[in-house]
């Protein structure tokens, strides 16, 4: 996963770093909040990073490019690592690339006696190289396969939506999708299927544009529903759950821990989690027996107190851009609890 979008249609196609041009050399893709990102992960000489979606790489150029560090890199698509090949012949030694989901990272840098780490990013959403790339199936605006699988494993979308039942693909759609009109596109879905399976995104997107008039903001009335199922179909919220509880656990002493959410399904999972291992959470009712608990000491403290959003200046050059969200946490020193630095 890496240069992500948040929908089916909105790539962020970046590559972080201000000591690297502003396009990536492979890809053409433009990066997203770059000196926000290197800012808030401040790598350091011998540090050792965690790029958790490495996608095309830019990012973790840009943290290579930053400080003579190690970095691992890890991304559920086998081709995104086939495409790294080329970056970690460049930094022998220094860049180490892992097949795998993020929820997983664990168990990934186990393998590899990894168990403590200076900073991780994850950067989330799904890849440019996927979106652009018709035959895997995340786009409406091309004709491919109904597919959308990251890493080309497990069912496909084609297989939800030609089998699951009209209401639960409502609720799919609604809940992953924050499509409002779900139980309608659900009908049509489930009314097109009974006279031939729906194996194209073109296909899928005819149904849905049939039944939803025009969106006044200018998105594509399949935009919700193409993300609900992308969702759905590589389990994406409860791996970022995962990957944020063991990311900041593997943490040392002034690590940090940097996200980039593009849709608010995700950004607020990301929030509640930093305000959480902030010590930030709402306190309990005064009627409520767990507010006579002491609160323990909070593990990290909050390095956005608000989620960090582009300019106008990076929005002119790159719109792709404009519904990503940055937040960043601190595993706080021993010792030096509460203070501000």
């Amino acid at each position: 996963m890496s240069d992500h979008t948040s929908s089916g249609e909105i790539p962020s196609g970046h590559t972080p770093g201000g000591h690297i041009p502003s396009r990536h050399p492979a890809s053409g893709h433009i990066p997203v909040m770059p000196a926000e990102v290197l800012s808030a992960l401040a790598p350091r000489d011998g540090g050792i990073y965690l790029d958790g979606t490495f996608g095309g790489g830019g990012t973790a150029q840009a943290i290579l490019g930053a400080a003579q560090c190690t970095l691992w890199a890890i991304d559920r698509d086998p081709d995104a690592i086939a495409r790294g090949a080329g970056l970690a012949a460049r930094y022998p030694g220094r860049l180490h690339l892992v097949h795998g989901n993020f929820a997983d990272l664990l168990a990934l840098l186990a393998a590899h006696g990894v168990t403590a780490l200076d900073g991780v990013v994850l950067d989330l959403g799904v890849s440019s190289f996927q979106l652009d790339d018709p035959a895997r199936g995340f786009s409406f605006r091309t004709e491919g396969p109904l597919d959308m699988r990251m890493d080309r494993a497990g069912p496909t979308a084609a297989e939800l939506v030609n089998t699951v039942p009209e209401r639960a693909l409502a609720d799919i759609l609604f809940t992953f999708g924050e499509e409002r009109a779900s139980r309608r596109i659900a009908r049509a879905i489930v009314a097109a299927r009974a006279l031939a399976p729906i194996e194209t995104t073109a296909r899928l997107a005819e149904i849905i544009r049939a039944v939803l008039p025009p969106d006044r903001s200018g998105i594509h009335p399949a935009t919700r529903s193409f993300q609900a199922l992308r969702i759905r179909v590589n389990d994406e919220l409860a791996a970022i759950e995962r990957a944020l509880a063991d990311a900041a656990g593997l943490l040392l002493p002034g690590g940090r821990l940097v996200v980039v959410a593009f849709h608010s399904l995700e950004d607020r999972i990301v929030k509640r989690f930093m305000l959480a291992a902030a010590g930030r959470e709402a306190a309990p009712s005064r009627h409520d027996p767990r507010g006579l608990r002491a609160r323990p000491t909070p593990g990290f403290r909050q390095l956005t107190q608000r989620a960090l959003r582009p300019g106008d200046a990076e929005l002119a050059v790159n719109p792709r851009a404009r519904s990503a969200r940055l937040r960043a946490i601190e595993r706080v020193v021993p010792g030096m609890e509460g203070i501000e630095r």
